[in-house]
């Protein structure tokens, strides 16, 4: 009986997890809501949103090497990352303080998303 219930809460976590994952593709996918929207901005989006994870991770891997967090530069030279500064039309940035961390990618042109950012909570968010 226990090892049904194990097994029912399982399921039961991934399919909320799945849910919530759905959403957040939603809100970060251009003309999610039905409005228009071309295969490039959506392709961007990915990308930006893929660096940025990568960024985190970076910056989870010299929080436990170095015991801080790091600037972008600092990450790059300390081989953690690979990615440049930019992802035309964003450019990225890294803002650390003793206990967190924020990358932010920001659009230098007009369009939608304006920013997205992560932080040291792993969940990438964009702003309108």
């Amino acid at each position: 009986m226990g090892r049904l219930l194990g097994f029912v809460g399982t399921v039961v976590t991934l399919a909320i997890g799945m849910y919530i994952y759905s959403l957040q593709v939603k809100t970060l996918t251009p003309g999610a809501g039905g409005g228009n929207s071309n295969s490039e901005d959506v392709v961007t989006i990915t990308g930006v949103k893929n660096d940025l994870i990568g960024i985190a991770n970076a910056e989870r891997g010299y929080l436990a090497t170095e015991g801080k967090y790091a600037s972008l530069d600092e990450l790059k030279a300390g081989n953690y990352i690979r990615i440049r500064a930019e992802r035309p039309p964003y450019v990225y940035e890294v803002e650390t303080t003793s206990g967190s961390f924020r990358a932010t990618a920001t659009r230098t042109t007009k369009g939608a998303p304006a920013q997205l950012w992560i932080t040291e909570t792993m969940q990438v968010e964009a702003s309108d």
